[in-house]
């Protein structure tokens, strides 16, 4: 890969931040200005990956039973609830976004920001009607992701940020972060959290080494590293490619109209206004891209790995 020319076409697009590592080496550092490297800043639904992580660790620990586990085990008004379909959704539904919940992510009635806006975001997200049965289709919800965090609260008896502490942030090096809270109290599960691009490239690295951090400890079992982040639904447009556990996936191939074309495999965190962190286990490599959402958007292209960075490690031996 030209790291030069590519250094060269990420300038205009005005991103605070580019990282790439090979093999667990650093090999590419892009910073708009300096600051952008050490400041904490908001990695928006990266947050969802993070606590998918969060989950693994507490799967592993024994804390959580199997995935058939009924989310009405940890919210018991779901079982009064006059749709009977609620008493059916399981932890995993709530990991791939499938609980069925009428909810419109941004704008609209059953919204992410009216949630923010009430006194009680897990009474609000609970009391949404479904729109239909449990694991029928994925539709994008921090309200379920709030779900999960409480769960994670009440089967590990500490906080969100507490648990990342002490399995995941320690581990990995990350020794300062901001994250914030609902009414209750309990840490945001959808966004809110606050790190700095080189504790992304982290924690990409971890799942690059299938749950191993770099000095080979392993935090979370490998079978729970490839289940999480493997495609388990599909996504409607205008979104593409398919969703994991709070994980995203998609390929890439130079010539869409080509049959037999090469194609590059991969799977990702994002967040809202640019925040990336892509791993590509077939070039050993994970790309952090983190964008200022200030800037208008227009500055850069829509999908800066995709027509960037994929091409380039395509052509890669």
């Amino acid at each position: 890969m030209n790291l030069d020319q590519l250094a060269q076409d990420l300038a205009p697009l005005n991103l605070r931040s580019a990282l790439i590592s090979h093999a667990g080496l650093l090999v590419f550092e892009h910073y708009r200005d300096q600051s952008a490297a050490t400041e904490l800043y908001r990695i928006n639904s990266c947050t969802k990956s993070i606590l998918s992580a969060l989950i693994c660790i507490a799967m592993d620990q024994g804390l959580l039973p199997p995935l058939t586990v009924k989310a009405a085990d940890y919210f018991p008004q779901l079982r009064q609830d006059a749709d009977s379909r609620k008493q059916d959704i399981t932890l995993e539904h709530l990991l791939t976004m499938s609980a069925g919940f009428n909810w419109s992510e941004f704008g609209g009635i059953n919204s992410f920001p009216k949630m923010t806006r009430t006194g009680n975001w897990i009474d609000y997200v609970l009391q949404q009607r479904l729109r239909e049965a449990p694991g029928t289709r994925m539709e994008y919800n921090s309200g379920v992701s709030q779900l999960l965090a409480s769960i994670l609260v009440q089967v590990s008896g500490v906080s969100a940020a507490r648990f990342a502490e002490l399995h995941l942030f320690g581990p990995l090096g990350i020794q300062e972060y901001l994250w914030q809270t609902d009414p209750q109290g309990i840490h945001t599960g959808g966004f809110g959290l606050s790190l700095r691009p080189a504790d992304l490239l982290a924690f990409g690295g971890l799942y690059l080494r299938k749950g191993l951090a770099q000095d080979g400890r392993r935090l979370i079992s490998a079978e729970l590293a490839a289940r999480s982040t493997a495609a388990a639904i599909g996504t409607e447009p205008p979104r593409r490619g398919r969703y994991g556990w709070h994980w995203w996936s998609d390929s890439y191939t130079a010539d869409q109209a080509t049959a037999g074309a090469a194609s590059l495999e991969y799977y990702y965190a994002r967040g809202y206004g640019g925040q990336f962190v892509y791993i590509v286990p077939q070039h050993e490599t994970v790309v952090v891209l983190t964008s200022d959402q200030r800037m208008p958007r227009k500055q850069a292209p829509p999908d800066v790995f995709r027509s960037c960075i994929a091409p380039r490690l395509l052509s890669c031996p």
